[in-house]
């Protein structure tokens, strides 16, 4: 179906009570709600927020004190805050977007406003690609605690089919409303993991890693001035990465029962983690310097290993759940739009639905055991398709939304609008090229030092 009939749909109003389903409410995304089916429309502010937080801390924060110690202390503090600000701009449009075209879903919609079918196509390639990406990252992070927890009883390969099961179990709960409860869980356990190593390199001698045998003195830096152009924009990335939750923002807000609530939850979801990415990571590089380990979750000695990513497991499992659950909902709408299977209880409906997680995991599940360097290989990725879809689509929706206005009257906010957007847009392009640039060098080097690992590996991925 058209964006443009789409748009002549979204004319219909969407009654605020949704979250109470009345027979024959219609949503410009899922069409009639109905008893007899699920009730997409669920999710109030603070499940959204919780939802916002649990698609960014995970994965990327356990990354945040080794950026630092490629920036230093006050660059780190400063690409931080920016890459916070920015992407909480971006976040912000996404919410008044949604409320102006109640047709748009997910980010290929916004790409086929924009640039016709092959935005389309280009937005929504890229989004499945990402977070198909992610979600195998988030299987390898399982099975580095699975590891820890249980000091390799088992092959590695053993733990990421089990991270890839456990997944799709929970992933296939169809809608984000249900899911919320996990979300909170998941988001109390990564967080009270990521005290317990801070607080326990802070009140121990000197980090895991660093010598024995001499003084420890921190050997944190204030700026970083020997750091490579690849170290650099690799710390940048990967402060970006953290943020990277920003695409599945479309399909969250698409399940909220009142989405004029979206900006609280925006607030409340993006004040939480940037305060807790810069504690955590001015502190733990502040006492473990350049011996930080990453994931950091090790940096405070094989006990404290093991008691924090204990906690840390069902974080990382409701991010990996997370994840198939978004990547398999896009690909179910773009399947069912328009039939009444996409709000019915139907075979059809649950066949497709059951396809559509089982599909998305064992896709996720293959490329992350199967590729020697995979983790260089999510921050490529990351680089070339996650950076993009953060910056450059939410200039581009603004100006779409904006730009006639200027036609009849330029006023100095219109064209201070107009400079920011260029500047995202180039910003972004920016990181985009440098990013990828970094992680293909890391590739190489990786290649060279050790030649990757093995498909499908036994070795213990938690040293």
């Amino acid at each position: 179906m058209s964006i443009e009939k789409k748009q002549q749909e979204s004319l219909t109003p969407v009654p605020s009570n949704l979250g109470q389903v009345e027979e024959g409410s219609h949503d410009a995304v899922f069409g009639e709600i109905t008893s007899d089916g699920p009730n997409y429309r669920s999710v109030g502010w603070l499940g959204t927020a919780v939802l916002m937080m649990k698609t960014q801390i995970g994965l990327g924060v356990l990354s945040i004190p080794t950026a630092f110690d490629s920036l230093g202390v006050v660059p780190g503090v400063i690409v931080l805050c920016t890459i916070a600000a920015i992407t909480t701009w971006s976040d912000y449009i996404i919410g008044v977007f949604k409320l102006r075209h109640r047709e748009v879903y997910g980010i290929d919609d916004v790409g086929e406003l924009l640039c016709g079918k092959l935005g389309r196509i280009v937005l929504g390639g890229a989004f499945i690609l990402w977070w198909v990406f992610v979600a195998g990252s988030g299987m390898l992070g399982i099975s580095i605690g699975l590891n820890a927890v249980s000091s390799h009883a088992t092959c590695t390969a053993v733990y990421v089919a089990i991270a890839a099961i456990v997944a799709f179990l929970f992933g296939s709960i169809r809608t984000l409303g249900r899911i919320s409860w996990l979300a909170w869980i998941g988001l109390f356990c990564i967080l009270t993991s990521i005290l317990i190593v801070t607080i326990a390199v802070g009140i121990q001698d000197r980090p895991a890693a660093a010598p024995k045998d001499a003084v420890w003195v921190p050997n944190y830096k204030i700026v970083k001035s020997d750091a490579t152009f690849t170290e650099a924009i690799t710390a940048v990335t990967t402060i970006v990465f953290a943020y990277a939750g920003t695409p599945a923002f479309f399909s969250i807000a698409s399940e909220m029962r009142d989405p004029t609530h979206y900006n609280r939850a925006l607030v409340l979801c993006q004040s939480v983690v940037t305060v807790f990415y810069l504690a955590i990571g001015i502190v733990i590089y502040y006492f473990c310097g350049s011996y930080v380990s990453s994931p950091a979750l090790g940096s405070a000695g094989p006990t404290v290993k093991i008691v924090s990513y204990g906690f840390a497991l069902p974080g990382l499992i409701v991010s990996t759940l997370l994840f198939v659950h978004i990547t398999a909902k896009y690909v179910f709408i773009r399947l069912l739009h328009g039939s009444r299977h996409l709000v019915a209880n139907t075979v059809t409906h649950w066949s497709v639905w059951i396809g559509c997680t089982l599909g998305t995991t064992l896709v996720a599940y293959i490329i992350a055991s199967a590729i020697p360097v995979f983790s260089d290989l999510v921050s490529l990725v990351g680089a070339l398709l996650g950076t993009p879809m953060c910056f450059q689509p939410m200039a581009g929706m603004w100006l779409f939304d904006n730009w006639s206005k200027g036609k009849d009257h330029r006023t100095t906010k219109w064209m201070f609008m107009v400079g920011w957007c260029v500047f995202i847009i180039i910003a972004g392009t920016f990181l985009m090229i440098g990013g990828t640039y970094g992680s293909v060098v890391t590739i190489m080097d990786t290649y060279k030092e050790s030649g990757g690992s093995a498909a499908w590996s036994c070795a213990d991925n938690s040293s």
